[in-house]
Order: C-alpha cells, then structure tokens, then sequence
C-alpha cells in the first residue's frame, strides 16, 4: 500500500506539493485532467486552491478527489534548485 496524504498545497501552476504520511514531498501534476470531464472545474482557481487533506487523500470543495494510489505513483520527486544550472535550462 502507498502512502497516504498528510498535506497538500495547491501551486500557481496546477500542480499540487504533496507531503505523504512518510514524509516524502512530491509533486503531482493536475494539468492532463484539467480538459477531463468534471476535473474542467479545477480549471476555476478558487476552486483549485480550496484542495484539503481527506482522509487519506485530498478533496476540493466541491467533492472532487483523486485516489491516494493515484497521487503518490503519478507524482514526482521535487528537483532541489540547487541542481538546476544555466547548461540545463538552455535545453528548453
């Protein structure tokens, strides 16, 4: 079983920085699903910034979740700023 949801901040750019039960930090990126049925919603900003930690998992205000599975396996592992240097963002 993976971990569980212990907090999550809503980012400027629809990713969520969740921090899991185990204490590892991830980001999860909610862009694909925006243009996906009812996840259209989580295109308002309000209502993306409203996600809270729910038992186990998260939910925004207006019901919508994902599966805690779902938010560790699809996340990633932050890249610390100390690791990104001119030479590698010249490739974008």
């Amino acid at each position: 079983m993976n971990p569980r949801i212990k907090e999550v901040h809503p980012n400027d750019d629809y990713t969520l920085t969740i921090i899991f039960e185990n204490n590892e930090e991830r980001i999860f990126d909610v862009k694909p699903y925006l243009d996906k049925g009812i996840f259209k919603q989580l295109k308002d900003r309000h209502i993306f910034n409203s996600v809270k930690p729910f038992l186990g998992s998260i939910q925004w205000m207006n019901g919508l979740d994902f599966c805690p599975d779902t938010l560790y396996l699809e996340s990633k592992t932050p890249v610390p700023a100390a690791h990104w240097s001119a030479s590698s963002l010249s490739a974008y």
